[in-house]
């Protein structure tokens, strides 16, 4: 959420940006979070607070395949 809230209110992230913020190391280990990502994503989902895109427009957790967007819940 964090992250969200220093962009733009219409703006997104995606998962990677998570991952990489969480990582402390300077290698690619980022991509082992990318997992934990996504699924912190979903959690989000369910609890109201973002929306799982792609190509703009929300998905469900099992529809979601290929690259997605996590963005606030537009309400």
């Amino acid at each position: 959420m964090g992250l969200l809230e220093q962009r733009a209110d219409t703006s997104s992230i995606c998962p990677s940006d998570a991952a990489r913020a969480a990582y402390e190391g300077d290698d690619d280990g980022w991509r082992d979070l990318m997992e934990p990502a996504r699924r912190a994503a979903w959690r989000l989902v369910a609890a109201g607070e973002v929306e799982v895109t792609r190509s703009g427009q929300p998905v469900k957790e099992t529809e979601a395949r290929g690259p997605i967007r996590i963005r606030r819940a537009r309400r």
